[in-house]
């Protein structure tokens, strides 16, 4: 660890090193890996820490938090309904009242509580972290294969690290990034109408805010998907700034994933 004689920059730069490696080598083989910090990943690594999981949710960007942090249009508020808040509140993540339906939230405050919240519970976040592939095992989603955010919009030639988990939980938003790749390159057939991934409809939040949650399901052995992943693998409408289909879908898949877990 150092020699009491040691300068202090040998200090801090030792003490950054050893306990980040220790961090991530204590999660090369954990029980579930989450592609994105948005609010249903963050949601969901909460209650499956909180169940005494091992859990990983991995941030290509710099910031966990995913879409929440500019509200709509960069006004940071954002929405949710009466029942979502109260997920929040478990956070312990203030909202106001503002009619019979809904609440308004700071979208600082949502963002951060919800990163605070998971990692409280247990959760580790890698941020700055992309999975550029996933790992497949006898016909079951069994790892994530990741690197360095930067390495990859850089387009550098480096070889990335492999992750083992037991379940894998695509929270990426719009893209669904994981799930492209179960579809794409693997080949596999996932639990949608055609098989494949249907695509994002356009605005229509009520509709969008109810298959956010419809559509959360696992999708292939040791695959699933929340939040508006979910819902662009099934041909689900958007929502725009009202986060309480998110919130909800990352309860629900957490449930589906510790029930999947159990049984095995």
């Amino acid at each position: 660890m150092g020699s009491n004689n040691a300068v202090m920059e040998e200090v801090i730069s030792g003490a950054i090193v050893r306990r980040y490696f220790r961090k991530l080598e204590d999660n090369l083989a954990i029980d579930v890996a989450i592609v994105g910090a948005g609010p249903s990943g963050l949601v969901a690594a909460h209650d499956l820490a909180k169940a005494g999981l091992k859990v990983a949710v991995y941030e290509s960007k710099l910031a966990p938090g995913g879409g929440t942090w500019g509200g709509g249009m960069l006004f940071n508020e954002v929405t949710v309904q009466n029942d979502a808040a109260e997920i929040l509140h478990e956070f312990g993540i203030t909202t106001v009242p503002y009619d019979d339906k809904y609440h308004t939230v700071d979208s600082v405050e949502m963002a951060s509580g919800l990163i605070f919240g998971a990692r409280k519970a247990g959760a580790t976040i890698f941020n700055t972290v992309k999975v550029e592939d996933i790992v497949m095992h006898d016909g079951v989603v069994s790892g994530v294969v990741i690197n360095w955010n930067p390495v990859a919009r850089l387009e550098m030639h480096v070889d990335p690290i492999v992750v083992t988990t037991r379940a894998l939980i695509d929270g990426t938003g719009h893209p669904s990034e994981i799930v492209n790749k179960a579809v794409n390159k693997a080949g596999v057939k996932i639990d949608s109408p055609t098989g494949g991934i249907l695509g994002e409809k356009p605005m229509w939040m009520e509709d969008g805010e109810r298959t956010t949650v419809a559509n959360t399901k696992r999708l292939y052995p040791g695959l699933y998907a929340s939040g508006m992943a979910a819902n662009n693998v099934q041909g689900g409408f958007r929502m725009g700034p009202i986060f309480g289909g998110m919130l909800k879908s990352g309860r629900k898949i957490a449930e589906i994933v510790k029930a999947d877990l159990s049984a095995k």
